[in-house]
């Protein structure tokens, strides 16, 4: 679940208590300062009776959530442009430590679509975010990212699945439509497939793939594409999330209740909910009156999950938070 501010509230706390939510993700309006996001995180972890995975998308350029209190990081499309790989590895050692110092444990990175030079310019969410131009730089590139970022004890999240590449519209506005054949997405799969066992979790884009079915709906929600493409073909066995359920590809078509049916049904096993607590409370209602067989899968897979994340320290590090930003700054300059 998403939170509205940079406090919790008493109602707030109430809720998680309730809910007990699988884990936490921060956005900008999250965070005042770094010592104070530390306590927030700390606070939310301390609310629930399991370990949480607390999450951000610290990607870098644009995406980078943790900028607002320090530096930004270089962006994937920057990196890719220099071309070193030892960067890449070093963007991730840093990204890593930076998150840890405030209590994040799951990364929403790295993106694994690329970004083909005859496609710049189309508006689909990813200008500035991809590690290359093919399949075989991103490969190489993401698992040098992945590497310094869980050699900190950060989990990486290899997103979007099956792939926004040729992706026409954002999918925070609208839902796209993808028509690739089977065939021509094995470019696209085949990121996924040489990097799934690096990547503690995937998360499944909000695109709809025709090759799948006339009307296949969004990946997302679609048990072909989630449990029979990624887990069974593909022999994913990390964590599956969606993306967040109330972009627009998904709210302009469904309430809380029946994205989060479908969702658990597809096989996710975490539903990320960023923005309106109220829709948290709806989903958890809504997996009550579900069998359990219908979600029992799901939570072992999160509890599985949850016995290898790190809590929160209990001090924050004010001089370790400075070194880690100073090091950032030197790696976008070199870059």
């Amino acid at each position: 679940m998403g939170l509205p501010g940079p406090e919790l509230t008493e109602g707030l706390r109430d809720l998680i208590r309730r809910v007990q939510p699988g884990g936490f993700i921060f956005f900008t309006r999250n965070m005042a300062e770094a010592g104070q996001f530390h306590g927030l995180v700390k606070e939310c972890a301390d609310l629930v009776k399991h370990p949480a995975i607390m999450t951000v998308d610290q990607e870098g350029g644009r995406v980078a959530r943790l900028a607002v209190m320090g530096e930004r990081p270089p962006s994937g499309e920057d990196l890719a442009r220099a071309g070193k790989e030892e960067w890449f590895y070093e963007h991730g050692h840093w990204t890593g430590r930076l998150m840890k110092l405030v209590g994040l444990n799951l990364n929403l990175a790295p993106v694994l679509d690329y970004a083909p030079p005859e496609r710049a310019g189309i508006d689909n969410s990813l200008a500035g975010r991809c590690f290359g131009e093919n399949p075989k730089q991103v490969i190489r590139r993401a698992g040098e990212f992945l590497r310094g970022m869980q050699e900190e004890g950060v989990k990486g999240t290899g997103k979007h699945f099956p792939g926004y590449t040729f992706c026409g519209l954002d999918p925070h506005g609208d839902l796209p439509l993808v028509d690739r054949t089977r065939a021509q997405m094995e470019e696209e799969l085949s990121v996924f497939q040489e990097l799934g066992s690096q990547c503690d979790s995937v998360m499944v884009g909000h695109a709809q793939f025709p090759a799948w079915g006339k009307d296949s709906g969004p990946a997302s929600l679609n048990r072909d594409i989630v449990t029979g493409l990624l887990k069974e073909t593909l022999g994913y066995r990390g964590l599956v999330m969606t993306d967040d359920l109330e972009m627009g590809a998904i709210a302009n078509r469904y309430g809380s209740a029946e994205a989060t049916r479908q969702a658990v049904r597809a096989g996710e096993e975490i539903l990320l909910i960023c923005h309106n607590p109220a829709c948290v409370e709806i989903a958890r209602d809504a997996l009550a009156e579900m069998p359990e067989k219908e979600w029992a899968g799901a939570v072992e897979s999160v509890e599985k999950f949850g016995r290898t994340l790190f809590r929160p320290s209990d001090v924050f590090d004010e001089k370790g938070w400075k070194e880690a930003n100073q090091a950032t700054r030197e790696l976008r300059q070199k870059v």
